[in-house]
């Protein structure tokens, strides 16, 4: 007996580009798909009930009988729709923070939207709130600790090992939160007007900067390329000419 040289090949192969040998209403009939389908049986008409009963009435001039309802109508409706509550939705903060998986403590990120945009920075941990805590380190590239949302940054493949630094506990979310910086002036001991004052930078920030970035400082001088990459985080990020950052591998 002869073998069968299409064993294993597809009866239905692509002539072209978009274009089959055998059509849809081919292959139906082909694979006979008709014998799989399940038949629907006709659907049983349900036998209509009677909205109204005829019900003999007394009295002569009523004409003996009258067409009554089986089911009698409300006899009062309400003035005002109903309001329907709606479902609660869950808010953000009920949500597990996720982290891309490039993102992981050590990664050199680009930043792409702020005041620091274009500058690499090291990522150090996820906060609770899912924002990224990163550093320049501020003395190469003038970047402080600061929380960042990871959709504004780029992950390269240039990773730092920071197993070894210690990041404080007191770097949290609260930490980073906005100040108001306004304050009430009295004005002739009546009324009072708000007066914008001027942000300064705390001095256990400028502490807790220069303890974080002594230890990554410090890491960076380990590395074996040490001094192309304090060069690399001091450098920013710029498009030139003929480059086009979705075939660029970062």
């Amino acid at each position: 007996m002869a073998k069968n040289k299409n064993k294993g090949n597809p009866r239905n192969y692509t002539l072209a580009s978009g274009v089959s040998r055998f059509s849809k209403s081919a292959m139906y009939h082909k694979k006979a798909i008709y014998k799989f389908l399940k038949k629907k049986a006709p659907a049983k008409k349900g036998e209509r009930k009677a909205v109204f009963v005829e019900k003999k009435v007394g009295g002569a001039k009523n004409g003996e009988t009258r067409m009554v309802r089986v089911r009698k109508l409300a006899n009062d409706y309400p003035t005002a729709t109903k309001l329907v509550g709606k479902k609660n939705r869950s808010c953000h903060k009920s949500h597990t923070a996720k982290l891309r998986k490039s993102l992981a403590p050590g990664v050199v990120a680009i930043v792409l939207a702020g005041n620091h945009k274009g500058k690499h920075v090291v990522v150090l941990k996820q906060l609770e709130s899912g924002l990224l805590l990163v550093t320049g380190p501020f003395k190469l590239n003038g970047c402080p600790l600061r929380r960042i949302n990871q959709r504004y940054v780029i992950a390269t493949k240039t990773t730092v090992d920071i197993s070894g630094v210690k990041v404080p506990d007191t770097l949290n979310d609260d930490y980073f939160r906005r100040v108001k910086a306004t304050e009430n002036v009295k004005k002739d001991g009546v009324f009072s007007e708000n007066k914008k004052v001027k942000y300064t930078i705390s001095e256990q920030r400028k502490k807790d900067q220069v303890e974080v970035d002594k230890q990554v400082m410090a890491v960076l001088g380990k590395h074996p390329e040490s001094a192309m990459m304090k060069q690399y985080l001091a450098s920013q990020f710029k498009l030139q000419k003929g480059q086009y950052p979705h075939k660029m591998i970062f």
